[in-house]
């Protein structure tokens, strides 16, 4: 099963280092985005079909694929994890199309308004809990990457705007694990339903037996 795998018939779709968790949201829990969800996964190899996109490494994670401890291969599974090795980190994990940082690795103007913005806080975005929901199930997984082909959508993101920048493939707004589409229920890119969730609001399941807490490694 390929990352960018389009469904069978047209869909039309109008400084110092503090711990994240310790920001919670300003507000309430915020309201579910409707998005094209494909999948993807640590040690993914670049080709036409992710856009050329190689998940060696992370938008947070110059050495992401080791980080993990292999190549989270969709095809050959242990349950929701992959067969021959136990990950190192959390095999819950999603990518959204927003990066905070600038070419020249600074803080984006645009991050100052991400919702849990601190100064010195870090990481901002990398571990965040992000809560999917796909028919009747709700899945909770953390933020690992940014994309799907895109690291400046923050209004999609965080903002009012209900479609994603993205026009490549389906022109997808969230990229999920396979875990997280094993949990689901997934076996093709699916409309599902996102919000970003606060640690204290993420109750216990698969996605909190590895829990992610590695920093910026850029």
């Amino acid at each position: 099963m390929t990352r960018r795998e389009l469904l069978a018939g047209a869909i039309a779709i109008s400084g110092s280092t503090l711990v994240a968790k310790a920001s919670p949201l300003r507000s309430a829990m915020p309201e579910f985005k409707l998005a094209m969800t494909t999948l993807f996964w640590v040690g993914e190899r670049s080709n036409a079909e992710n856009n050329f996109i190689p998940n060696h490494e992370s938008y947070w994670d110059q050495d992401w694929q080791t980080s993990y401890g292999g190549v989270d291969d969709p095809e050959h599974r242990n349950g929701y994890w992959p067969a021959g090795f136990r990950p190192k980190e959390n095999p819950f994990y999603v990518a959204l199309p927003y990066g905070e940082f600038t070419d020249a690795d600074r803080l984006k103007t645009s991050a100052l308004r991400i919702p849990w913005y601190r100064s010195g806080l870090s990481p901002l975005l990398k571990n965040r809990w992000v809560q999917i929901r796909w028919n009747a199930l709700s899945c909770f997984a953390q933020l690992q990457d940014v994309g799907p082909c895109g690291e400046d959508d923050f209004d999609f993101v965080f903002g009012k705007a209900t479609m994603p920048r993205n026009a490549f493939g389906a022109r997808a707004g969230l990229d999920v694990s396979p875990a997280v589409r094993h949990y689901l229920g997934m076996t093709h890119n699916e409309l599902t339903y996102w919000r970003f969730a606060d640690e204290t609001d993420v109750p216990g399941g698969p996605w909190t037996e590895t829990v992610t807490t590695s920093g910026n490694n850029r």
